[in-house]
């Protein structure tokens, strides 16, 4: 479904000759092939939207971190460059978790599996990103779990 969604947005981008969206898109869909490839040889296969939803995480997971190290280094007009792909990619995201919604599922997760301390980071961030992995910046929750956990 996702998967479908991606390529006919590439068309319609392709059509109304914007070439920015259509590489963005491009590279989408060459990521995800890229990870068909890998799985070809693997006993479990995710659903399909779920592999195409990890692939979306990490590529924008990428960017944010090239933005950020564009800014610190001055280079704007490619900070830009990468936020339009951001953009794109993020489009086909799930709408991610607020931070107060962050701290609410962390909190439950944590009452749920008895979580005092450090020890049990493990634990809580494993559960974390089971129930809300693809609506949940990982990163930042880490910090999170990280606060609520000391």
């Amino acid at each position: 479904m996702l998967r479908e969604k991606i390529q006919a947005e590439t068309v319609t981008a392709m059509k109304a000759k914007d070439k920015e969206r259509t590489a963005a898109l491009r590279l989408i869909g060459a990521k995800i092939k890229d990870r068909d490839i890998e799985l070809r040889t693997s006993d479990k296969k995710p659903e399909d939207d779920e592999l195409v939803t990890d692939v979306l995480l990490k590529m924008a997971k990428q960017r944010r971190e090239s933005i950020e190290m564009y800014e610190d280094g001055g280079r704007t007009e490619l900070a830009d460059k990468e936020k339009a792909e951001l953009a794109v990619i993020e489009e086909f995201l799930p709408k991610q978790m607020s931070e107060d919604e962050t701290r609410a599922a962390i909190a439950a997760i944590k009452a749920e599996l008895g979580a005092e301390g450090m020890k049990d980071m493990g634990r809580v961030m494993g559960e974390l990103k089971s129930r809300h992995g693809a609506t949940l910046d990982m990163s930042k929750a880490s910090g999170l779990v990280k606060e609520a956990l000391s």
